[in-house]
């Protein structure tokens, strides 16, 4: 008979008869005692008080027995950690049986019992089994250090155990090295700074021996550990890459995504040009093909970690498009994920393959995975577009089929085309008119307005389409009611004459009719563009839109490089890092790729440029509708907000505030200039006191340390240039305020130096200010305090401490900053330049290697050359002096008489600068200067040269 009877029994007065079992003298009763505990206690009853009687039975040599009293033991040893004691002597004893089983089972139940008054008494045995002739014996202790390392991390470092952990790497059995790594990495996760795992090239080449021999699971936790090595160049990268690539025809996906995991970390290092490299990128492809004929579970978490792949390095899997071609019997979420990697891998190459496959997508009976293969086609157009007119005939014919939502869908991705390719595919706009009766989706009614309203001069009948629209106006969703308020406007601009009532009527509905906030304000703006100045109306609603993207989607690359060394992990499945989802700090480490080294790829990735900073070539950003500087109801002119951080984003200054006529000031040339219409009734929202920098209250001086420049840091106050301060707004143009300033950077803060002079005949008090979005996300980091009211005649300094942490919009220059300052008498605008050197980081010195491979890595079209004409310094004093302004120099060479400095910098959103000065003696005293610039977003360079010509003249 099974041991299922021992769960059957529902006696009650069990616990004294269980009693009278254990202390039985015969064995197979007290065994059968022992299980009938057992299976109590798994289906949640309470037989602590049992545990006297069952620590008695730990004196036997069976070791079926043993093993069950150790596992109530480790159950009920919390709850009772008096009595656990008692068990302390048999652990020691049974640490020192001639059975290493045994012995195992004594070290292993140690570690599990999580008892602080026992574990003392368990070094001593723990030792012993860590020095083990067994090798069982010593990879169960390995793991029992890292068990007793999470009770008390002070007893394991005092006792010696992590040097004995270190020394099981080297050991001859490599089940034991495996446990050892897999105990280290555990307690390394959990104490990131301590260098546990110091990896060197002979510990790596014992884990590799020992990798080929292991079982799965110590593979994988060698392979985890392998990832996060840092080879010393590309010849021991590919060394590794070598011996680990066998791992990837193991049976276990586990092992293969950790496989891979470790050839796409240390692939980086590789050069492109290497033989190898092309032979590991074929290599890489039939594992990650053959996961997908698992089961869908495994599939999908395959097709995720593929996903991520495929972003990083789509040459992996070029020539495998057909394996993600979906199987009519694939779930759903497998479908869907294998749609997303074919339109990663599509190209001019196989777009035809693509599109017929998809075009059978869109008659299947699943409406989501319809709905997704339309999608897919229209990003196909946007991103191959040489397949575009096909995919456009394609979108045509699943019109023709008249079904609604593949319509709808259809009408979506058409108007992504036309955004992408103006002007090419417009003559499609009446067959989609067509169906404008069946649309019932918001998403699709507004998509259709929106083409009507953009191309309303093509189409006779845009009045009439438009009109059939408003006449439900108010039970539309409110992304309905915004673009039918634009279309309107467009088409009003278009063809004033014939559509005058059209747009009263629908300004009316928006502003008097409508309780939505987002749609009210933008019918206010509109009004009052169209009321004061028509031609500012038409720049502004029919400017040139920006083209969209090619890829939309695709996952910011230093999240993407973070994610790559998270390969195989839960991480690489939500495509989000461990710190988004893990509780606590505990064990979750930023992890990134490792630099290239001397090769034609970039050491940063080529889209470092961060999201909005002046980056090649990227898409401009459209600024969101609702984007006004404030609720433009809320007429608050209280004094500035003060107090604890708020929670929310600072309101933006997108579109200024406008029905205080502040969209008429920045549509005239001079930004200061007084409101056009003279209102005051904008509102004014002061910046969130979001978090300032750290050292913004810190003393300008510390003792003589500074005053001799002992700190040895870089960046200190000695040197970094401030320019003088100049009027930004003149008191004429800001009824009495003038506002004057400069910007400087000290020890790591940005701050704007303010002079606020009132000039007028009255206070002035409740002083806020606010940043337009502009190129680098600079923003106030604290309110403006003005402490005491300004009186007429005087004077306040002010130093408003500034982050770059604010939303980033590309200005033109590149450093403009539109301002607005608010106090009791109204709000105000400027634009100032802010000089690019105080965005120039301190950490910006580049490694001489790390900067070689740089300079080559850069293509040469983005390398710009100026000049400086007679500079009255040396070598040695521009170096010097540049050094204050955080641009470093790297190396410092003479050619032919000539000085040639090799300089870095960085810029606050990551992006890098190398600089080669040649210093030319024109005549004694003076020198000129060749500035060469390199640096993967070319726009900055004019504004770095004026940022070396600021800092050398002054």
């Amino acid at each position: 008979m099974t041991d299922s009877k021992y769960f059957t029994t529902t006696k009650k007065g069990e616990i004294f008869e269980l009693k009278a079992e254990l202390n039985s003298d015969k064995k197979e009763k007290k065994k059968e005692a022992v299980k009938k505990v057992i299976a109590s206690m798994t289906v949640g009853k309470d037989v602590s008080a049992l545990f006297p009687d069952v620590v008695n039975c730990m004196q036997t040599d069976n070791l079926e027995l043993k093993k069950l009293v150790y596992l109530y033991l480790m159950n009920y040893a919390k709850s009772q950690p008096d009595m656990a004691i008692m068990a302390v002597n048999t652990f020691v004893k049974d640490c020192e049986d001639p059975n290493p089983l045994i012995r195992a089972l004594a070290v292993r139940t140690m570690g599990c019992i999580r008892v602080d008054k026992i574990t003392e008494y368990l070094c001593e045995p723990l030792r012993k089994c860590l020095k083990d002739e067994d090798p069982y014996v010593r990879k169960t202790a390995a793991v029992c250090v890292a068990k007793l390392h999470d009770i008390n991390a002070q007893l394991v470092e005092d006792q010696g155990f992590l040097d004995t952990l270190k020394d099981l790497i080297s050991d001859s059995n490599p089940m034991v090295v495996a446990n050892a790594v897999a105990a280290l990495s555990e307690i390394a996760e959990s104490h990131p700074s301590s260098n546990l795992l110091d990896l060197n090239p002979q510990s790596i080449n014992k884990l590799l021996t020992a990798l080929n021999e292991c079982t799965e699971w110590g593979q994988i936790f060698i392979l985890d550990c392998l990832a996060n090595y840092m080879p010393k160049d590309d010849r021991e990268a590919q060394s590794i890459c070598e011996r680990v690539t066998p791992r990837l025809s193991h049976a276990n996906s586990a092992v293969v995504l950790s496989a891979v995991k470790v050839l796409m970390k240390f692939m980086e290092m590789l050069s492109k040009d290497l033989d190898y490299y092309g032979t590991l990128l074929k290599k890489l492809a039939p594992p990650l093909v053959t996961l997908l004929s698992a089961e869908p579970e495994l599939q999908y978490v395959a097709l995720r970690n593929i996903n991520l792949i495929v972003q990083k390095r789509p040459e992996i899997l070029k020539h495998e498009m057909k394996v993600f071609f979906v199987k009519y019997n694939d779930p759903i979420y497998v479908k869907l994920e294998k749609l997303d990697i074919m339109i990663r891998l599509a190209s001019q190459a196989n777009i035809a393959q693509v599109l017929a496959e998809l075009k059978e997508y869109a008659t299947e009976v699943d409406v989501d995975f319809v709905r997704k293969a339309v999608r897919a086609i229209g990003r196909c157009a946007i991103k191959v577009e040489q397949s575009a007119e096909r995919c456009v005939s394609t979108l045509l014919d699943l019109i023709q089929t008249k079904v609604n939502y593949v319509v709808q869908e259809a009408i979506v991705v058409i108007k992504d085309i036309f955004r992408k390719y103006p002007n090419k595919y417009e003559s499609v706009i009446a067959t989609l008119c067509e169906n404008l009766d069946s649309l019932d989706e918001p998403e699709a009614r507004a998509a259709m307005i929106w083409i009507v309203g953009e191309y309303a001069e093509r189409i006779d009948n845009a009045d009439e389409l438009l009109e059939s629209f408003l006449e439900g106006f108010h039970d539309e969703s409110t992304q309905v009611q915004l673009q039918l308020l634009t279309a309107i406007v467009k088409l009003f601009l278009k063809k004033p004459t014939e559509t005058q009532e059209l747009v009263q009527q629908v300004l009316s509905l928006a502003t008097q009719d409508s309780d939505n906030p987002d749609l009210r304000d933008r019918g206010y703006i509109y009004w009052r563009l169209l009321s004061t100045d028509p031609v500012a109306a038409k720049e502004v609603v029919l400017a040139e839109k920006p083209l969209i993207s090619e890829e939309t989607d695709l996952i910011e690359p230093t999240l993407l490089d973070e994610l790559i060394c998270y390969i195989g992990t839960l991480a690489s499945v939500y495509h989000k890092p461990p710190s988004a989802f893990v509780e606590g700090s505990r064990g979750v480490t930023h992890k990134s790729l490792l630099p290239r080294t001397g090769s034609n790829e970039s050491v940063e990735s080529p889209d470092t440029a961060p999201s909005g900073g002046p980056a090649a070539d990227q898409p401009s950003v459209i600024p969101t509708q609702g984007d006004l500087l404030g609720d433009l109801l809320n007429l608050d002119l209280g004094p500035p907000v003060s107090g604890p951080p708020m929670a929310t984003a600072p309101v933006q200054m997108g579109a200024v505030d406008l029905l205080g006529g502040g969209l008429d000031i920045l549509l005239r040339s001079d930004v200061g200039g007084s409101p056009a219409m003279g209102g005051t009734g904008g509102s004014f929202t002061p910046a969130p006191n979001t978090a300032a920098p750290t050292n913004v209250g810190a003393p300008l001086g510390t003792g003589l340390g500074d005053l001799f420049d002992l700190t040895g840091g870089v960046g200190t106050l000695s040197g970094s240039y401030v320019a003088p301060k100049t009027v930004w707004l003149p008191a004429m143009k800001a009824k009495g305020l003038e506002i004057s300033g400069t910007f400087s950077r000290q020890v790591g803060s940005i701050s704007m130096d303010l002079v606020l002079t009132n000039k007028a005949l009255q206070v002035m008090s409740d002083f806020a200010i606010q940043f337009n979005r502009n190129s680098f996300g600079l923003a106030p980091a604290a309110p403006l305090q003005v402490h005491a009211p300004l009186a007429p005649n005087q004077s306040v300094e002010i130093s408003l401490p500034l982050n770059t942490v604010g939303s980033v919009m590309k200005m033109d220059p590149l450093n403009n900053l539109q301002v607005a300052v608010k106090n009791n008498i109204d709000v105000f605008y400027f634009s100032t330049l802010y000089p690019l050197h105080i965005l120039f980081v301190e950490d910006g010195k580049m490694e001489r290697q790390m900067f070689l491979a740089t300079w080559k890595d850069i293509p040469n079209e983005n390398e710009t050359q100026f000049q400086i004409k007679d500079c009255s310094l040396n070598a040695d004093a521009v170096s010097s002096k540049l050094q204050g302004s955080n641009i470093f120099t790297v190396a410092k060479r003479n050619v032919e008489g000539q000085d040639m400095l090799y300089q870095s910098l960085k810029l606050t959103n990551g992006i890098w600068v190398l600089a080669e000065l040649r210093i030319q003696p024109s005549n004694p005293n003076l020198t000129d200067l060749e500035l060469s610039l390199k640096c993967r977003a070319p726009e900055v360079s004019q504004y770095i040269y004026q940022a070396y010509e600021t800092i050398l003249k002054n």
